[in-house]
């Protein structure tokens, strides 16, 4: 094992902005459910908004999060069977074209999903909070459109596929 100190690339805009809407969301949430449990068991009563916003907050941290780890390769990945294609070239390519053809497939899948639950809560606001429920699918949707633009970037510029491992697995 090398005692090398690692050297982090630096950070996209991409990269730094999603971490502070990540960072952010997390610390609004943090403080609404940290007041919300002082005056539960402190004084009897409650925030019910502190609920339905930490709820909301928490649908959009995971997919700002999902759309992060794209670009940075931090997505589960089975590299093992493909792993073994790396020493033919035009075999991997076509596997290669194959995986983000999938990933592009399954992004339309569900931001066709997600919009279409948009759409139906245009219609409906929240009980406590009043915001429109549209916006708890609208991350997903976000999310499906960034990855999948990704992915027909990565095809477009015939981009190889990472089996670097670079993130250690526990």
């Amino acid at each position: 094992m090398s005692t090398e100190p690692l050297i982090e690339a630096p950070k996209s805009r991409f990269q730094r902005i999603s971490n502070l809407l990540l960072a952010s969301c997390l610390g609004v949430m943090a403080v609404a459910v940290f007041i919300n449990i002082v005056l539960r068991y402190g004084f009897g009563s409650g925030l019910p908004a502190s609920e339905e916003l930490s709820r909301l907050l928490f649908v959009w941290m995971v997919f700002i999060g999902a759309t992060a780890a794209y670009p940075a390769g931090e997505h589960m990945a089975f590299t093992s069977l493909v792993g073994r294609l790396q020493y033919r070239p035009h075999l991997m390519l076509a596997m290669t074209l194959f995986i983000r053809l999938l990933v592009l497939l399954a992004c339309v899948l569900i931001g066709w999903g997600a919009w279409q639950q948009v759409v139906v809560g245009f219609g409906s606001h929240s009980v406590v909070l009043g915001y429109s429920t549209a916006l708890l699918p609208l991350p997903a949707f976000l999310c499906a459109t960034a990855i999948g633009l990704m992915a027909l970037v990565e095809i477009i510029k015939r981009t190889p596929l990472d089996l670097g491992h670079n993130v250690e697995v526990e």
